[in-house]
């Protein structure tokens, strides 16, 4: 039984509350989703029935937090490990090793599981998981969506009775997300409790039993899974929330764009990708014999399973790799990596890679001097992301969501010709998924060349013209949303 009872709580720093009089009950066996706009107070009420606040994230808690009739600050973190498994957004930060077997087998060693009852555990949950071929593996080799099924599973290994989860499909590929909900069904047939915090819910459709929205840090309400299905478009508009479903329909509203400022592109670029292949050790190739032309105006989705070789592909595109063969050409120019880099950007998944400035109207000002009226331009990227009101707070203090479109809004004030978004919308609610997408729909209407990598169905359909699927680091499909729009829908 976890049990919230009037909870407030203000992270160390920050001006407002995270969460106010907060009041949850969450009885055994109970599977709950919670849900409502990015920065709202669900990562904190995830990390209040993981154990993780007050003792890893430092603040002003007040109100009473009980798990199975216990006050947590009275707990032990071995007590609190025993029984709550956690699994972050961000996988990276609960990694205690530095391959993937030592980490799957951290927790259970630490909780005195015997070695052969540990070893069982580790192969079943690699195979229920499909991480076996993962074992052994440097956790710096994996792709992100690699990393989060480890992560996943090193919490599955030790099987605690209650298990919370943070955006947990957000690095995920299609196939990943149906194991994760088969897991999650089988924690729930075993009378396991399961918190899942999480925008795309699809997926969780047979699992859950009762949602409870966030918005401004309080529950807003909580209703059954059907009652929440059936809410009226305004409702879940005002909820920010995503379509349970992927389709066409989404695809045209997520179409309507308003431009920002255009930086005067003189020329549309024109982008060659000849038979580029690349390494990192000589006897494994991550991507082969890729050849793809792309032109400004046009947004690329760079689909496919995880560890396909998208993000890869982008860095080469980027000039952050040297393919191992192959050339890219611009306008008809062989390029070398220093040339793509100074007429590219890479918005990298992981946002804390790239936030530099004391603030976000420092960050946003990075590299802007050389844009005309970069200031009204800056101002106009806060209120297009919803960032307006948080100029002056510094980036490290937001949400992971709120994070995510700060790095955004650094691509939106460059000129750079080429641009990349990596899992742009990881961790982003219904509307700043549409205010995204409608961005980088703009950028493309500049002229520019956009690719974007990414397995959210939602953003391909609303913004992309292009799909290419990767399959074992090589090209396997290059497909045009607009006519091909049932066999995309079909990948996801």
């Amino acid at each position: 039984m976890i049990s919230i009872e009037n909870v407030s709580f203000r992270y160390a720093g920050a001006e407002t509350q995270s969460v106010s009089s907060l009041n949850l009950r969450v009885p055994k066996g109970e599977c709950v989703l919670i849900c409502g706009p990015s920065g709202s107070g669900k990562t904190t009420v995830a990390r209040l029935i993981g154990g993780l606040i007050p003792r890893f994230f430092g603040g002003k808690l007040t109100g009473s937090l009980k798990l199975n009739g216990k006050d947590m600050r009275n707990m032990t973190v071995e007590e609190i490990t025993s029984t709550v498994g956690s699994v972050f957004q961000d996988p990276r930060s609960q990694f205690f090793t530095t391959d993937t077997t030592s980490e799957m087998a951290f927790t259970c060693e630490n909780m005195g599981v015997p070695r052969d009852e540990m070893l069982d555990r580790i192969a079943l949950s690699s195979y229920v998981l499909d991480v076996s071929g993962l074992l052994e593996r440097s956790i710096f080799d994996l792709s992100s969506g690699e990393r989060q099924r480890v992560a996943i599973g090193s919490v599955h290994a030790y099987s605690p009775p209650i298990l919370v989860f943070d955006e947990p499909s957000a690095n995920l590929d299609p196939e990943s997300t149906r194991r994760l909900a088969q897991v999650l069904g089988t924690l729930k047939e075993e009378g396991r409790t399961v918190v899942v915090v999480e925008h795309r819910f699809g997926y969780l459709s047979d699992l859950i039993g009762r949602v409870v929205v966030m918005m401004d840090g309080r529950k807003e309400t909580e209703m059954s899974y059907a009652e929440f299905l059936a809410m009226d478009p305004a409702t879940r508009e005002r909820y920010c929330l995503r379509q349970a479903t992927c389709g066409h329909a989404h695809s045209k509203g997520a179409r309507k764009v308003t431009s920002l400022p255009r930086l005067e592109v003189t020329s549309l670029p024109r982008l060659d990708i000849f038979s580029v292949s690349f390494s990192y050790k000589r006897d494994r190739e991550v991507i082969r014999g890729v050849s793809l032309k792309a032109c400004g105006g046009e947004v690329i989705a760079l689909v496919g399973p995880n560890g396909s070789g998208k993000t890869t592909l982008a860095n080469v595109l980027c000039g952050l790799r040297r393919p191992t063969r192959g050339s890219i050409s611009v306008n008809g120019r062989r390029m070398s990596p220093k040339s793509l880099r100074r007429m590219s950007y890479f918005v990298m998944q992981d946002a804390d890679y790239q936030l530099f400035g004391e603030s976000v109207e420092a960050e946003l000002m990075l590299g802007a001097e050389a844009c005309r009226d970069a200031g009204e331009r800056m101002r106009q990227v806060c209120k297009r992301l919803g960032l307006a009101g948080l100029e002056s707070r510094h980036p490290a203090s937001l949400s992971g969501g709120q994070k995510q479109r700060v790095t955004i809004g650094v691509a939106l004030m460059k000129r750079s010709e080429i641009m990349v978004f990596d899992e742009p919308t990881s961790g982003l609610d219904g509307l700043n998924l549409r205010r995204v997408s409608n961005l980088i729909r703009s950028l493309a209407d500049d002229g520019r060349v956009v690719f974007v990598i990414t397995h959210d169905c939602e953003l391909v359909m609303g913004c992309c013209t292009r799909a290419i699927q990767l399959v074992d680091g090589e090209l396997s499909a290059d497909m045009d949303v607009c006519l091909e729009g049932s066999a995309i829908l079909a990948l996801f």
